[in-house]
């Protein structure tokens, strides 16, 4: 079967190549490359063979209304592919419906009792943490503001697993959340204090002060990263404002390299993914 489809193919692509001859001398070397790559696609549909897809684009949406600036973004990869698209259209269009009628319910009350009213806003961005031949990992940073002292930051992961073309998550493929965290929590710990201790100009001391504790890692937002493309070398642990120290020093990123007790805690099946094996 498959030795006739490829003499049909090269019937075709004799035909073709006969009527590229006939051009005239003038035109052949300018038209060559477009002859070829017009060949290629004609005798592909041919044989059934589409031609690969063009790359798929970033997506970016902005409106603003005046009771409403509103954004939501995220990169090619995820672009790439359709249950991710439409489970982003789908979060995209409640979380805007919801924001809007927020706001709408604002400038009525603020309308009715004689306050000026200041318009919400609702931004989600999706940034792409690693992209390996197994996983494409995605974190996002929703920024909220409606109307009060100052807005809120909220930070989610997301984990698609190539191998199986599903979504899944960074706690789906660990031995057991508790066998994680106590693989990474000293490293956490350390590298918490080191940032707290950069942003407040001097060393944390242990007290009754939440913000002077270490805070459990498995409770924040966890993604998968990767500087080579090839293999998941990382778990950033991000923790939000409030979380870990006062709102004026924001959030922090705890970036922790995979190691053998972190690998140790990942289920046999997905190691291979990760560095270090």
């Amino acid at each position: 079967m498959r030795s006739g489809r490829s003499a049909h193919l090269a019937v075709i692509l004799m035909a073709v190549g006969m009527l590229a001859a006939c051009a005239p001398a003038h035109e052949e070397a300018a038209g060559n490359d477009v002859d070829n790559v017009t060949a290629r696609n004609f005798a592909d549909r041919m044989v059934g063979m589409p031609p690969p897809a063009p790359p798929s684009k970033p997506f970016a949406v902005k409106d603003d209304n005046g009771l409403l600036e509103f954004s939501y973004t995220y990169p090619a990869q995820a672009a790439a592919i359709p249950a991710l698209v439409d489970k982003f259209a789908k979060a995209m269009t409640a979380a805007k419906a919801d924001a809007l009628k927020m706001a709408q319910d604002d400038s009525a009350g603020a309308k009715k009792s004689g306050f000026p009213f200041r318009a919400h806003s609702l931004g989600t961005d999706w940034s792409m943490s690693a992209d390996t031949p197994r996983f494409l990992a995605l974190q996002s940073e929703t920024y909220v503001f409606t109307g009060g002292a100052h807005g809120m930051t909220g930070y989610d992961s997301l984990l698609w697993d190539k191998a199986r073309a599903r979504e899944t998550s960074v706690k789906a493929v660990m031995t057991s959340p508790e066998a994680f965290g106590s693989a990474i929590r000293d490293r956490f710990c350390a590298t918490l204090d080191r940032q707290r201790a950069e942003k407040r100009g001097a060393p944390v001391v242990r007290g009754d002060d939440d913000f002077t504790q270490c805070i459990d890692p498995m409770e924040q937002v966890l993604t998968l990263t990767s500087k080579d493309g090839k293999m998941i070398d990382g778990v950033t642990v991000i923790v939000g404002p409030y979380s870990a120290g006062p709102y004026a020093e924001g959030s922090y990123d705890v970036a922790l390299p995979v190691d053998a007790a972190m690998r140790k805690a990942i289920k046999t099946e997905y190691q291979d993914a990760f560095a270090g094996g």
